[in-house]
């Protein structure tokens, strides 16, 4: 199969490592699936249990790890202590590529523990660009970039988002995690095209694609991770995967409400037939306002 601009391995298809999967993954040999992704932190100084069926897993099959604290995009320095927890972690389970969200987590020393939009302008790239430049460098390896959902804009925004991404990818030399579930929930917030967003993107560079269900909360779209991936975003994620060369490793995730492990599998799946035509036509939005499933129709604003 074709690699993608950062000569990396296409993996095929895989879900998130999660704690209540550990004693289904410690007594089953068949994981029916080709790749793990695990949270960095969760392994950051962590030699316990969770180590232990790590090591199981990435004797099997190939590691990702993908990080929530980086906070690539804020004016706080660049936390060395973790950097250099990270590359130890990196070095210790081997994996195929280390990812996070373009975005930032926190300010002045304070942990907002969620992913904010960047502002999209042209300090803001020069920032964000020369702190990518430090991480690489430092970890001798490509970062890989989440596009975040978000929930408000910047005024002072002179880029679109594909448009700041792209800016970032080419001047960095970085892949892209391509959030296909982000885009959409974005797109939907904000009232853009989503398709256009993922036409825009450079596609050579998506190493990546996560896919996921959002909550419709009033005339909000959340990104929960608790539900089945909606129609709407299986056809989004046909378009970039048909973009991309057909070939992007596809992670599901799923963060809450989790089902067993061979419900997640069932689900999985659903991306490989989507790959090979087929579009679920089962899977909208649950509205946490009243407990019904909704139609996947943006709204325009």
């Amino acid at each position: 199969m074709t690699k993608n601009m950062l000569n990396l391995e296409p993996l095929g298809f895989g879900v998130g490592l999660r704690t209540q999967h550990f004693p289904y993954l410690m007594n089953e040999d068949d994981w029916a699936l080709d790749w793990f992704e695990v949270i960095s932190e969760n392994f950051i100084d962590n030699y316990g249990y969770a180590r232990h069926v790590l090591e199981k897993i990435r004797a099997k099959k190939p590691i990702v790890m993908h990080g929530v604290s980086m906070n690539i995009g804020s004016t706080d320095p660049l936390n060395l202590s973790y950097l250099e927890k990270l590359k130890i972690l990196a070095h210790e389970i081997e994996p195929e590529w280390v990812s996070d969200h373009l975005c930032w987590t926190g300010a002045m020393g304070v942990n907002s523990h969620d992913l904010l939009p960047m502002p999209l302008t042209t300090e803001s790239l020069q920032h964000v660009v020369s702190r990518i430049h430090y991480v690489q460098d430092f970890l001798q390896r490509p970062l890989i970039l989440e596009n975040p959902s978000s929930y408000l804009e910047f005024e002072q925004n002179t880029f679109t988002e594909w448009d700041f991404l792209s800016a970032i990818v080419s001047q960095t030399g970085c892949g892209l995690l391509l959030d296909v579930n982000n885009v959409y929930v974005s797109s939907y917030n904000h009232g853009y095209d989503p398709e256009t967003f993922i036409k825009n993107l450079p596609h050579k560079h998506i190493v990546q694609m996560h896919l996921a269900g959002p909550t419709l909360m009033g005339d909000c779209l959340i990104d929960t991770h608790d539900s089945p991936v909606p129609e709407k975003v299986w056809h989004l994620y046909q378009l970039a995967q048909s973009l991309a060369g057909n070939n992007v490793a596809t992670l599901l995730e799923w963060d809450a409400n989790i089902p067993d492990f061979p419900t997640l599998i069932t689900e999985l799946n659903k991306a490989r037939s989507v790959l090979a035509g087929v579009i679920p036509s089962n899977g909208e939005l649950y509205s946490a306002t009243d407990n019904t499933m909704v139609l996947s129709t943006p709204i325009v604003r």
